[in-house]
């Protein structure tokens, strides 16, 4: 979701807007406020189910979990902004100014920025499983944290200091005008466009593996599965923003505001099915889980009719369910490579 197309927010008059206009941008906020509403809860759960199950921990999730968390803060940041700007009639943001107000939309800038580069620091890490065979992951992690979190926190502290010294008027939303919009810019556009790059650059790899003799029918169908994962990645790089990246503010305002706003507003669902919902490994462990649940609760049962907690061979009934629920040898020594490679 491109931060521009808010401005619109000081130019709007409900007095003064034709009424085809007034009804189009109402169903524009209705759409991005159920798609953010309905993506808020299901990155909510995604976040639980990779919290709670410690045999999901690794370098990879924990990336899936910071890009949640920026989309969970960006539709936050957006029903927040929406109450302040568009809730109360009674006060004019755009000439009336107040350090909360000014607050929300720092807030808001930085989750939209976030947002954009945890979406590089997925593509970033995919090109790097790719591409280098052996690399500390624990090294790269903090480099993404950085990354994620560190960079737009610069660009952000940049442009309020500039707002707060020579551009203070409104509530800081009327960006359109603002030379220091370019500080947010800049950034937003670098990342869709290097986001664009790698996902040119992760096809061609793939392209080239998957035509390479070296390559068994096993690892084949791996890396068709990983084609076909990078496909469904499209929407979820940002690839569509690279449509209006390069154009002005104004262009094309009204498709803008639907490709920016409403589809936009269901890609943190995306992400949640993507990268949690329809994961091989999320799934395996909730069915493991489900049917360890279920014995514990059948032997629980059956243990009010049966006395002795000790069978005959002298193994205890909790021994006998960690042993059911364990996994076989063969599956403890699945592909890695699935492992590392796959999103879905």
């Amino acid at each position: 979701m491109y931060p521009a197309p808010y401005a619109v927010a000081c130019g709007y008059d409900a007095n003064s807007t034709p009424i085809e206009e007034t009804n189009f941008y109402g169903t524009v906020k209705t759409g991005y406020t159920i798609g953010h509403s309905l993506s808020l809860v299901a990155l909510t759960a995604a976040m639980i189910i990779l919290c709670l199950f410690r045999k999901l921990h690794c370098t990879r999730n924990y990336i899936h979990m910071h890009l949640f968390m920026s989309f969970i803060m960006r539709a936050i940041a957006v029903f927040v902004k929406d109450v302040i700007l568009f809730e109360n009639s009674e006060s004019d943001h755009c000439s009336v100014s107040s350090v909360g107000c000014k607050a929300v939309m720092v807030f808001f800038q930085y989750c939209i920025m976030a947002n954009f580069f945890w979406l590089l620091v997925e593509g970033l890490y995919l090109r790097t499983l790719l591409v280098i065979s052996f690399f500390s992951e624990r090294k790269y992690f903090w480099w993404y944290i950085l990354i994620g979190w560190g960079a737009p926190s610069v660009f952000i502290t940049a442009w309020t200091l500039v707002r707060v010294y020579y551009e203070d008027t409104g509530c800081w939303e009327d960006i359109r005008k603002s030379p220091s919009w370019w500080i947010i810019k800049i950034p937003v556009v670098g990342s869709i466009s290097v986001n664009f790059i790698l996902f040119i650059c992760i096809i061609q790899i793939l392209v080239q593996k998957l035509h390479s003799p070296d390559v068994g029918h096993n690892e084949t169908s791996q890396y068709s599965r990983l084609a076909k994962s990078t496909l469904l990645l499209i929407p979820l790089f940002g690839v569509h923003y690279i449509m209006f990246a390069f154009f002005p503010d104004n262009f094309k305002m009204e498709i803008k505001l639907v490709f920016e706003l409403v589809l936009g507003s269901f890609q943190g669902f995306g992400v949640s099915v993507l990268y949690c919902f329809l994961n091989g490994e999320v799934q395996a462990e909730l069915k493991r889980k489900w049917r360890r649940w279920h014995m514990e609760r059948f032997l629980g049962s059956d243990m009010k009719y049966h006395h002795p907690s000790v069978g005959s061979n002298g193994t205890n009934f909790s021994t006998q369910i960690s042993m059911l629920t364990k996994s076989s040898p063969k599956t403890q020594r699945g592909s890695s490579f699935q492992a590392d490679f796959s999103l879905v």
